[in-house]
């Protein structure tokens, strides 16, 4: 399965950068970095069907690191082609924009920078996807 992230804004050279990168080069599953400008822009195709959509957004769910690798598992297994998420501008999405996402998910009710939640967004894939691959690093408790 893909993970595409869909993200508003050039991250440049940055910290942030540096930290979404070391992680997006650790995850062991195909990926993929689509950056649009912060506002307007041409939005990718749509993925191939079945796909989830998941946009992060300080109203949607939270889980712990276990919960979100069984979903992401959950999803391959089911056959899912791409789970694409969307990380908007420092605006946020529009409710047409969230009523359009599959899914929604929230590192917490806390508002985070969009450049920080692509590195943290970036920490979870591969947590998840090392959790999957029963690597022993992720520890519960």
């Amino acid at each position: 399965m893909l993970l595409h992230i869909v993200a508003r804004g050039r991250i440049g050279r940055s910290p942030e950068a540096e930290l979404f990168d070391r992680y997006m080069k650790r995850i062991g599953w195909p990926t993929k970095l689509t950056e649009l400008p912060d506002q307007g822009g041409k939005a990718p195709p749509p993925p191939p069907s079945p796909a989830i959509i998941m946009m992060l957004d300080e109203g949607g769910d939270t889980f712990t690191s276990m919960a979100f690798a069984e979903r992401l598992g959950k999803w391959r297994d089911d056959g899912v082609r791409e789970c694409r998420f969307l990380i908007g501008a420092a605006d946020g999405f529009s409710d047409a924009e969230r009523a359009a996402a599959s899914h929604r998910l929230a590192f917490g009710p806390m508002t985070w920078p969009h450049m920080m939640a692509r590195a943290m967004l970036a920490e979870q894939l591969w947590r998840a996807t090392s959790i999957l691959a029963n690597h022993p690093y992720h520890r519960e408790g």
